[in-house]
């Protein structure tokens, strides 16, 4: 095996390296879901629910996150703007999908938004106010980690708003996203859903993983003891806000593999992309000055190499 040869195995061997470790990215996520197995070997019990083969999950994963790059691309080159709204009851896994949708995107323009709770400013503002500012700009993709639903959902359930003032936002949702709809964005809203029994499963997990007690709010926890009554909102949000313009897509998220996989499929029917033409990029040769001589880096700059 002469030079060249040697030299272009190695090549070789390090862009599967750099494959390997990015695909690595989504195994450290996957190992997160795995802390479940655990946490069953230890006496917890779950759903019961079969859930979808590592080996398919991760293969379908990879090519659906491949055909969202090309969504991507296409949203740019045609300064398309996308609006995803993920809504669901708490753990239901949406913080999970969005993740996955993001993974491999350009985060300058594909953005996740999640609001904390409203301000007093804020409050005293109009309702949607506050969204506005984070809807897509031509080119761009936005997904909304919870949106102006709280209000049918969360305020109206623990009390955070009036009657009148929920009855005001049953009102205008419709032609908000009317508005929407017509100024050119492309709107798509989900609703993840899970189960009693599997809502139970996974807060339990968390209250005894103490890699995930910090996902578990006071308003988790109360969400339990509501569970029928946001049951009941969520299906008057449905019947009030499911319009022709605005649909509703529910996605059964019992299974988050299952889940991720379907939402991403369905997103990717939402448009009719197709693959944009690229000029061919070449890297320029490297620049060399002979009055150049390079410093070394004193040692203790250095991050010691524990690994």
């Amino acid at each position: 095996m002469d030079h060249n040869d040697k030299r272009a195995l190695s090549d070789l061997e390090r862009i599967k390296q750099a494959i390997a470790d990015d695909f690595d990215e989504e195994l450290e996520m996957q190992l997160e879901d795995d802390r479940l197995d655990e946490l069953v070997a230890e006496g917890m019990s779950g759903p019961g629910e079969e859930t979808l083969d590592r080996k398919v999950y991760f293969s379908e994963l990879f090519r659906l996150q491949h055909e969202l790059v090309k969504l991507q691309d296409w949203v740019q080159h045609k300064k398309l703007k996308m609006l995803v709204i993920f809504e669901g009851r708490d753990s239901a896994g949406k913080g999970g999908a969005i993740k996955r949708v993001t993974q491999r995107l350009n985060p300058r323009t594909c953005r996740v938004v999640a609001l904390s709770a409203p301000t007093e400013k804020e409050k005293g503002q109009w309702y949607f106010q506050r969204y506005v500012p984070h809807l897509p700009a031509a080119g761009e993709m936005v997904l909304f980690d919870r949106s102006w639903y709280n209000r049918a959902g969360v305020e109206r359930v623990m009390g955070f708003c009036t009657p009148d003032e929920l009855e005001d936002f049953f009102r205008s949702v419709p032609e908000f996203e009317r508005m929407l709809v017509r100024s050119g964005i492309i709107l798509v809203k989900y609703w993840f859903s899970i189960t009693d029994e599997e809502q139970e499963f996974r807060f339990k997990m968390r209250i005894h993983d103490p890699l995930k007690q910090w996902k578990l709010s006071p308003m988790d926890l109360e969400s339990r003891v509501h569970w029928e009554d946001y049951t009941r909102a969520k299906e008057e949000m449905f019947d009030r806000t499911h319009t022709a313009e605005a649909p509703w897509w529910v996605v059964q998220a019992v299974d988050k593999k299952r889940a991720r996989l379907n939402m991403i499929a369905h997103l990717l029917s939402q448009v009719k992309y197709e693959d944009v033409p690229k000029p061919e990029i070449e890297l320029p040769p490297r620049v060399r000055h002979e009055d150049y001589v390079r410093h070394e880096v004193p040692p203790e700059l250095y991050v010691p190499e524990t690994y």
